[in-house]
């Protein structure tokens, strides 16, 4: 980039709202075969190009290691043949959704003899502003283009070379279904100004912001945002053992919610439990996640009975490490399990495992968290497991979309009423 562009952010990021303004009138009217063939174009490209996309997030990851980066933080920007053959799988599971748009959400008659209808809608522009994490450059991508809206992404600048491949991909998937190429943009500059300019809008192009990364992110985008935004806060995620937990499952779950992998939004940073089975299950669980190189750092009750622990501080219970540390504390029951994970969560995902059907029920409903997880790991908070075939985020807030960002939610609506003359006396 010549130093004139570098100084003219302003009048680059104009340009791609109003490029993507164009593109998103033709989406929001495009047959879902086109954008079935647009995405599965993509999925066939992205298998074609492998080596380009592998060399491409190799300078990534190259640069990476010599900044320093933690093995979490690489771990999230490294591409694989195995994560591009799930990329490549999530944009044809996304390609056979159901299209969203037009779908008929409800329908009523009134006594009048109007006939009322709810109809699924595209948002128009979405601006997806996320940290360096590749695959969300597909998913937001495909998501945005299956629900009819045009996206502009402002992936981390550690993974620009792999989300400019990603981003040729489905551009080229566009294209050959004769649709706007620029209906997928990716900002074309690292510096920070160009996040400032999509929180202002971009001159009124943008219709909402979806941030997806740390706290200091989405801090800035809910400080500086003049336009709606999907919160994505971090994935400050509990495990609660119930005094009717199985040892078998406390340990499987825990584990894999934990260390299956520890740098996802979902992954579990905090295990409570409860103080009838410190006796019988906190010395399997901790074990395992210790066998496995998981730090663990406990409450008083865990340092007196673990040798391997370290003292856990206040900081830590506020902490979403997305590394291999666990914080451990021996509550008194479900109710003081309730209470902690209130007071500290980030309302992203909050697990029990318990056989006790009113401990269910009683931390499903006082627990006012995106996703409540019963017996299972907290690592299927995810919107391909939910059947989404892919998600922009986990949203954290309560308007609008809320848990696993996928077609559906990138969608609003609007009324269509049919009459036959009728007149308000």
């Amino acid at each position: 980039m010549s130093l004139a562009e570098a100084i003219d952010i302003s009048g680059i990021m104009d340009d791609l709202g109003s490029r993507a303004r164009k593109s998103a009138s033709a989406l929001a009217t495009a047959n879902a075969e086109r954008k079935h063939a647009a995405l599965i174009g993509a999925a066939f490209t992205v298998r074609e190009r492998r080596q380009e996309i592998l060399a491409a997030n190799a300078i990534d990851m190259a640069n990476a290691k010599t900044k320093g980066m933690t093995a979490a933080f690489q771990d999230r920007l490294l591409l694989t043949e195995a994560r591009l053959d799930g990329i490549a799988d999530a944009l044809r599971a996304i390609a056979e959704l159901p299209d969203p748009v037009g779908s008929i959400i409800a329908e009523w008659d009134r006594p009048n003899g109007l006939h009322i209808e709810r109809v699924r809608t595209p948002l128009g522009v979405i601006g997806v502003i996320y940290e360096s994490r590749p695959n969300v450059t597909a998913d937001a991508g495909a998501l945005c283009l299956k629900s009819g809206n045009a996206v502009i992404l402002r992936g981390g600048s550690d993974s620009l070379h792999s989300s400019r491949a990603l981003v040729d991909c489905l551009r080229l998937g566009l294209k050959q279904a004769g649709l706007p190429e620029d209906g997928v943009q990716l900002v074309p500059t690292t510096d920070r100004e160009a996040v400032g300019e999509m929180l202002r809008g971009l001159s009124g192009n943008i219709d909402v912001i979806v941030p997806r990364g740390g706290k200091s992110l989405v801090a800035r985008v809910q400080s500086e945002a003049r336009v709606p935004v999907f919160a994505h806060l971090e994935g400050l995620v509990h495990v609660y053992v119930d005094r009717s937990a199985d040892l078998d499952k406390a340990v499987s779950i825990t584990l894999n919610a934990k260390m299956r992998r520890t740098g996802i939004c979902g992954a579990a940073e905090t295990l409570l439990v409860h103080k009838d089975v410190v006796a019988t299950h906190l010395a399997p669980i901790v074990e395992a996640l210790a066998a496995k190189g998981c730090e663990i750092r406990g409450d008083a009750t865990v340092l007196s009975l673990l040798p391997v622990a370290v003292p856990a501080t206040e900081e830590d219970w506020k902490t979403e490490y997305e590394d291999a540390i666990i914080s451990v504390k021996v509550v008194d029951s479900v109710e003081a399990a309730i209470a902690h994970i209130e007071h500290y969560s980030s309302h992203h995902t909050e697990a029990i495992i318990a056989e006790d059907a009113a401990a269910v029920e009683k931390f499903f409903n006082e627990i006012d968290s995106a996703i409540l997880v019963h017996n299972a790991s907290t690592q299927f908070a995810d919107g391909g497991e939910f059947g989404f075939g892919g998600e922009i985020g986990i949203a954290t807030g309560k308007m609008h979309a809320r848990g696993p960002v996928g077609v559906e939610q990138l969608t609003s609506f609007k009324y269509r009423v049919h009459g036959t003359g009728q007149l308000r006396p």
